[in-house]
């Protein structure tokens, strides 16, 4: 059974793998996640099934506005509900820091990505050319009310 709860500083070696394979060499290092960790407004949660880390996600908090900085989910968890239980999560720790808008950026190619956006209520407001390198550009998306 799937469960979210806040990441914390031991997760980082057990989700590094996971960050290495769906981001290469755009991946984040295990110094970037304890900065991330150890600021005050920020909100990182881990999904675990049968006590595997299957997915996790953070979100910078500054009223009014919220950005979604990162959700992964495992391969073999993908489409299974993980990334809208995390992206719910962040959406509930939002509105508890009084954010009145969540933005994110995600790969325009990610088309079950900005589907699952999509229907979670955020609405395309930019598009980053090349933002994920030579012809990889990003949506920009937002979310009102958080």
């Amino acid at each position: 059974m799937m469960r979210t709860r806040p990441m914390r500083w031991w997760d980082i070696a057990t989700i590094m793998p996971l960050e290495t394979d769906l981001f290469g060499s755009t991946a984040w290092s295990p110094a970037q996640f304890w900065g991330e960790l150890a600021q005050g407004n920020r909100v990182y949660v881990v999904a675990e099934d049968e006590a595997e880390i299957v997915g996790y996600a953070g979100l910078l908090c500054i009223p009014p506005t919220a950005d979604v900085q990162t959700i992964a989910v495992a391969s073999r968890a993908q489409r299974r509900g993980v990334g809208r239980a995390l992206l719910q999560e962040l959406l509930t720790a939002a509105r508890r820091a009084e954010c009145t808008e969540v933005l994110l950026e995600v790969r325009a190619d990610n088309a079950s990505a900005v589907a699952l956006y999509a229907d979670e209520g955020f609405d395309m407001i930019a598009r980053r050319s090349g933002y994920y390198g030579p012809g990889e550009d990003a949506l920009v998306m937002r979310r009102r009310p958080a």
